[in-house]
């Protein structure tokens, strides 16, 4: 005799009934322990190497620094792509990692590219600074706050960001403080040019006094019988008033440096990039979390701390939140705990309304437990609860439900036929606990795709399948171990109550001789009867929903519904930081007078830092700023952004301004993006030019433009090599001093308490701002006199590439456009591509034209999921093998899942919503729900066709018994995904499902006994 589960489990009541207690108690500590974040973790697979070479020009740095590098770096193969800038005197290469590498293999690469590029540093040229590496490109700082303060200097600031921080570091949960926008201390000499000439004074001694006077070098010390006794000689700068005093003697004079210098306390100049907040300069502190902590513990302990720490700042200076995390989390997290709770009563409604109150009840008691294995097994795997994984547990919960609904109605059943509790219980086990494995196995199958798929896509949303499968699996271990137990308890004496209803003695009722099911046998009847037109009418359906399938928008991850807005401004490469921080600060004035923003923040010269994990963080560059705005709600949200479209187009034609919402999954960008690759960099331009001037023609593109074209400013020196070699003038003399009259030379260090301040000698602001009278610059010579730049150079001033990007190598410009409207960029870019045939096949050998942006990352994440499809196939088919023993039902029930493709294209049509990816995830996954019920069915005819029944007779009856139980569980799988169709991330999954479960769950009662009787030729007999 089988071990019969079910029937051990009443048999066993005490046990089971400990079991449920203690599963409900490790449930809700589970629960309370969990990790709540705002997104799902995911690995950045980038690294950027930085690299410093003060003077070269933007081709230099491209030729001799950043090709060496490029070349070293693919040689580890495991690129998807390694991009890269050249600017003058700079270098950076971001080598992002094949999308199918595992998390795990990252850390490993990143050692070996460290190693690979350590073995080429010899190569680099002399003068060469780095090469830095920066591989922490997911820490999200998810705290962060502004210090300003009206009459405070830098350096104030500075001291008080100091103190803040240290105290912020001692909070539990908090791993890394970093303090941006800061402006360091330096100690200006201004020396004019004119004056040095005319006294005869020679820089360099002036420098090198001053270098010799304060530096730090051995003086010895005495070993004696008894004590180390060191030697301290003093002479070293204490005060900026000794620098100022501090006598040098040139020659035969003796000279103050405050006699001929104008001296000052300063910081960096020209700035550094730097913060402003609410219109007013500020430094941010930012805060992430450590790895493994809770973001709502951490929030509330920040919250706590930050209040102290105002009450600590002097008059005039104040902390403010910029982004706040954990507020942010708590109401996402909130959101889909209410989702949660309104697709519960959904749930229990149905159960409640269809099986009567009692068989109801022990539905209902069945979620939470459910829920709380649920949450003991994902505690157990370290999955907390963030987006991905809550809106998979609302998910769960419509199919959580299916096999305590199939257990407790099959208990009934019996028990409605005579069964007693025990034997009603153990004929479930029997009868459907087998094929009911096998369905739940191919439902949660559905979606292993989603955790095969070797992408950032795919470790994004691959808790979907974690905790939908883990849901599924626990759901019918407590549908055969603990729903027996319930019916047991909750369950009336169904066979005498039936009985007295209807007028018949105690075991003799039939459940199905009911008028209802009366008129379904009827319907059911009639489709079997006339097989090939319902099979006509399905396969014309099925092909009209492909051929419709085209009209569905298409989209890659919705935008977020957080209430932050995005403004990066770019003004010409070349631009200075002063022109960009005038930019933003006229936008301020804008923003001051606006309703709907709560707070706003700038970033001049680079972007903000990662507050948000999904974030675009945008590189530094003197000639970019970016705002970083909170709304007061959704609706005001819009009302900005489209204030800002135009606005920004009316008032600022000369910028190029992005206005953007955060993005939802890994970070694209700008959503349309042509990328055009070839040898020559002009020739590549010529070329995005062209392919720019086809994507304008689009009206629903904005903002067109290549990612670099316009050249910099420059002023060559030509220097005649004889007569500056006669004069005692060389290059280098010339590249020194110019440096250090315009940029300033550093001639030592200040030391003040902890704090290292440099010393730099520059000439004056006249000089500094004059560039009409360069040529007038006295140069030193050799012989201690001086020369005029003009005597020995020609000036010549023209233009320059101020920046050069390459890919894999190759010199690429990308045509990048925004869309503004409410089509979406798979739409538009197919749209556009048609157009653009004509320069694809005029391009010169050698040459690409490439997609990117949406269309390209889209791509990538479908092929990684569309990998895992032949697994989910093979899986699929051996457990309806395993289940059925039988090739053809098993292809016959194979041949039910597409059919869902029917109600997903007719209800993302009717409510409008796009097809983006995880709309995709959930349409294989609706495959399996459909084939879950398919298998139950076609098992329960060959069971009945075993027992004697006539194949007719079996193919009726079957559809007939188990119609309430497929009704109710796809009814219950629909209804609770109406509060999950409200998100902006799932919703256009959750109506793919509801559409596609409620027309397949049709054709599974009306098509598939048809088909099966027109598969095996059953005839009435």
């Amino acid at each position: 005799m089988r071990f019969n589960l079910s029937a051990w489990a009443l048999n066993n009541r005490p046990l089971v009934l400990f079991a449920m207690v203690l599963i409900a108690l490790i449930g809700m500590r589970s629960y309370s322990s969990l990790g709540q974040s705002e997104d799902p973790p995911f690995t950045f697979k980038a690294m950027v190497i930085h690299t410093l070479w003060p003077g070269a020009t933007a081709e230099e740095m491209a030729q001799q620094v950043t090709e060496r590098i490029e070349k070293k770096l693919m040689e580890t193969g495991e690129f998807e792509k390694v991009i890269s800038f050249s600017r003058p005197g700079e270098s950076q290469v971001t080598f992002v990692a094949r999308d199918s590498l595992g998390a795990k293999q990252v850390p490993e690469l990143w050692y070996q590219i460290r190693k690979k590029i350590s073995d080429i540093r010899h190569t680099l040229p002399p003068g060469v600074q780095g090469p830095f590496f920066n591989d922490e490109f997911g820490t999200t700082f998810g705290n962060i706050y502004a210090l300003t303060g009206t009459g405070f200097d830098y350096a104030v600031l500075k001291d008080y960001a100091d103190r803040v921080q240290l105290q912020l570091q001692r909070v539990p949960d908090v791993g890394k403080v970093e303090i941006f926008g800061l402006q360091d201390e330096k100690i200006w000499i201004e020396l004019s040019n004119t004056r040095l000439a005319s006294l005869g004074l020679p820089l360099q001694a002036v420098q090198q006094a001053l270098a010799e006077q304060n530096t730090v070098s051995a003086t010895g010390f005495f070993e004696t019988a008894t004590d180390r006794v060191q030697l301290r000689v003093s002479g070293r700068f204490e005060t900026v008033k000794e620098i100022r005093e501090f006598p040098m003697r040139i020659g035969e004079r003796t000279f103050r440096l405050g006699d001929i210098a104008e001296m000052r306390r300063g910081f960096n100049d020209p700035a550094a990039p730097r913060v402003r907040f609410m219109g007013d300069n500020a430094l941010a502190v930012a805060v992430a979390m450590r790895d493994g902590g809770d973001i709502l513990v951490l929030g509330k302990a920040l919250e706590a701390e930050f209040s102290r720490l105002q009450d600590t700042l002097p008059l005039g200076m104040e902390l403010r939140k910029v982004s706040d995390q954990p507020a942010a989390v708590k109401e996402s997290v909130g959101e889909f705990v209410q989702v949660l709770i309104e697709a519960l009563l959904i749930v229990l409604v149905v159960c409640f309304f269809s099986l009567g109150f009692r068989t109801g009840l022990v539905v209902a008691f069945s979620i939470p437990l459910v829920l709380a294995m649920t949450f003991a097994v994902m505690h157990y795997f370290g999955i907390g609860l963030h987006k991905i994984s809550l809106g998979a547990l609302v998910l769960a919960l419509g199919l959580m439900v299916d096999d305590a609904i199939i257990a407790v109605e099959m208990m009934a059943i019996k028990m409605e036929q005579g069964m007693g509790r025990v034997q009603a219980a153990g004929f479930a086990w029997t009868s459907t606990a087998f094929p009911m494995l096998t369905g739940t196995l191919i439902t949660a199958a559905g979606f292993l795709p989603i955790a095969t798929a070797a992408s950032s896509v795919g470790e994004y949303t691959r808790s979907i399948f974690q905790v939908v499968g883990i849901a599924l699996i626990v759901s019918w271990i407590a549908a055969v171990v603990f729903v027996p137990y319930l019916g047991d308890k909750l369950l009336p004496d169904l066979a005498r109550l039936k009985a007295a209803k209807h007028g018949s003695a105690a075991g003799e009722h039939d459940p199905y001789a009911t008028p209802m099911y009366q008129r379904i046998r009827a319907v059911i009847t009639w489709c079997v009867s006339h097989r090939t037109i319902v099979i006509a009418v399905t396969v014309l359906l099925f092909a009209s929903s492909i051929f419709t399938f085209r009209f569905v928008p298409k989209q890659f991850f919705a935008d977020s519904n957080r209430l932050e807005l995005l403004l990066d401004i770019k003004l010409a490469e070349g631009a200075s930081l002063k022109a960009t921080q005038a930019q933003v600060e006229s936008i301020e004035n804008l923003l001051k007078e606006r309703s709907g923003i709560e707070n706003y923040v700038a970033y001049i010269g680079s972007g903000s830092p990662r507050f948000y994990l999904p974030l675009d963080q945008q590189l530094p560059a003197a000639s970019f700023a970016q705002f970083v705005m909170i709304t007061d709600g959704l609706q005001e949200r819009e009302e900005v952004r489209n204030w800002l479209i135009e606005t920004m187009q009316e008032q600022f034609p000369e910028l190029r301004a992005r206005i953007t919402r955060l993005e939802n999954g890994p970070p694209v960008g700008y959503p349309v993006q042509f990328r055009v690759t070839g040898e020559h960099i002009s020739e590549v331009r010529k070329l995005a030019r062209q392919v720019a001037a086809v994507v304008r023609e689009n009206t629903h593109v904005s903002n067109v433009h290549l990612d670099w074209e316009e050249p910099s400013k420059v002023v060559r020196l030509q220097i005649d090599q004889d007569r500056a070699r006669a004069m005692g003038v060389s290059t280098a003399s010339v590249s020194d001093f110019l440096r250090g009259a315009l940029s300033g030379a550093s001639v030592g260090q200040f030391r003040e308490g902890n704090e290292l301040i440099e010393i730099l000698q520059r000439g004056t602001f006249e000089d500094r701002e004059d560039l009409a009278g360069l040529g007038n610059l006295a140069i030193p010579t050799d012989s201690g006199t001086s020369v005029s730049l003009s005597q020995v150079a020609n000036l010549e001033y023209g233009f320059e590439e101020g920046v050069i990007w390459h890919r894999n190598r190759l010199p690429t410009v990308t045509v990048r456009a925004d869309i503004y409207g409410k089509r979406q960029p798979v739409d538009v870019m197919q749209d556009i591509l048609p157009h653009l045939q004509d320069v694809r096949d005029a391009l010169p050998d050698g040459y690409l034209l490439e997609v990117g942006g949406t269309v390209e990352d889209s791509g990538r994440g479908q092929r990684s999921v569309a990998a895992g499809v032949p697994l989910f196939l093979l899986v699929v088919l051996t457990l309806l093998m395993i289940q059925l023993r039988s090739f053809s039902r098993s292809v016959l029930v194979f041949l039910t899942a597409p059919l869902g493709l029917i109600g997903v294209t007719f209800f993302l049509l009717l409510f409008n919503q796009p097809f983006g990816f995880v709309a995709m995830l959930g349409t294989i996954a609706l495959s399996g729900m459909i084939m879950r019920n398919s298998v139950i069915l076609v098992d329960q005819i060959e069971t009945d066709i075993a027992i004697g029944h006539t194949p007719w007779q079996a193919v009726i009856d079957a559809t007939v018994r188990r119609f309430r139980p497929i009704i109710l569980t796809a009814l219950a799988a629909v209804l609770a995904m109406i509060p999950l169709s409200r998100s902006v991330f799932f919703g256009p999954m959750a109506v793919a499902i509801m559409g596609g479960l409620t027309v397949a769950t049709v054709l599974t009662l009306l098509f598939l006994p048809a088909l099966y009787a027109a598969w095996f030729r059953v005839r009435k007999e």
